[in-house]
């Protein structure tokens, strides 16, 4: 049966049932039922469930069960949801998927006491699953590559947090596509890279296959990045469940689409963006507004789709010495799902 959009959101549905337990048994283990509340909010407000479902058909595909690997994936996707909430803070999120997020309803020092929880909670999964001490160092470094690609994130922001020195003396003067895919691949590539080879490792494969899966997962976490830019600009308030424009009003350059357009406008409108990125006052959003007509006036969206599609293809390409069976072919389909998503 080929794998369709449809078929892909079936899996990933199934596996979140099988894996969501798990998750919420590690976040509560050793912690008061009172605190339960703050601790499984963040996990209950949804999600896709990619990272677990590329470590669970990494696994599979390799040989493995799901025994094998559903506590190193429910790991990966306490690690994401641990980053996600961290990073609500940072960007003083009020909303994450159409819900409060974790800071915003119950409060900074909250926040921060989850935030712990959730980091503990990843290295219990590790704990749980096997090649314990390979699964732990690939968690560990990946978090590392996480924070670095934030930190940068954040310098590439124009202006603003000026209460925070670090942020005003390292902000990025100019920032190039290079720096913008070096951040990316840390932010978010190095994530999806880590979910396939954790499945891989769990499945005991060799270590070229692990490396295959790899380069897979960070192809195709490279090309959600670009996507995931394309719906901020673009994208169906409801359906994305943030607000578009977001990197607009956190006044970054550390979008894809923002820097293609740049390239195509006139000097004239170049000045108008530059202008609202680095006002000294909260971005309006008639502001939001204006800097998006200026971007629909290039084909930076259409660069930019293309720009995902090539890192799809050498996604699509990592698998094809890969043992041919669905768990592959479910993989190949992940990859498309991943640009055709609207949310």
């Amino acid at each position: 049966m080929p794998i369709t959009k449809e078929s892909v959101k079936t899996y990933l549905t199934q596996w979140s049932q099988a894996v969501d337990p798990v998750i919420l048994d590690l976040l509560n283990d050793g912690v008061g039922a009172r605190n339960h509340e703050l601790l499984d909010h963040q996990m209950k407000v949804g999600g896709k469930r990619i990272r677990p479902g590329l470590a669970i058909a990494s696994c599979l595909c390799l040989g493995g069960k799901l025994e094998d690997v559903i506590h190193a994936a429910a790991s990966l996707e306490i690690l994401h949801n641990y980053t996600l909430i961290i990073d609500d803070m940072i960007d003083h999120s009020d909303f994450r998927r159409n819900e409060p997020t974790v800071w915003a309803k119950y409060g900074n020092s909250m926040a921060q006491c989850a935030g712990i929880d959730y980091a503990v909670s990843v290295f219990q999964g590790a704990n749980k699953s096997p090649n314990v001490s390979r699964l732990t160092e690939l968690l560990a470094k990946t978090l590392k590559a996480i924070a670095d690609g934030e930190i940068t994130d954040v310098s590439f922001e124009r202006s603003g947090r000026e209460n925070e020195p670090f942020v005003t003396k390292n902000r990025y003067k100019n920032i190039s596509k290079e720096d913008y895919f070096e951040m990316i691949s840390k932010k978010t590539a190095v994530l999806l890279k880590a979910s396939c080879e954790a499945g891989g490792i769990c499945a005991g494969g060799h270590w070229q296959e692990i490396l295959m899966l790899g380069n897979y997962g960070f192809n195709l976490g490279m090309a959600f990045q670009v996507q995931d830019d394309i719906l901020d600009i673009f994208a169906d308030e409801k359906s994305f469940g943030k607000k578009v424009g977001k990197d607009i009003i956190e006044k970054k350059l550390g979008n894809v689409v923002i820097l293609l357009a740049l390239e195509e406008l006139s000097a004239e409108d170049k000045e108008k963006i530059h202008g609202v990125l680095n006002s000294n006052h909260p971005v309006t959003e008639g502001e939001v507004k204006k800097v998006i007509e200026l971007i629909k006036k290039t084909k930076a969206k259409e660069k930019a789709a293309k720009i995902a599609r090539n890192y799809v293809e050498k996604a699509r390409g990592e698998l094809k010495s890969l043992p041919k069976n669905e768990w592959r072919e479910l993989l190949s389909g992940l990859a498309n799902f991943v640009i055709e998503r609207e949310k």
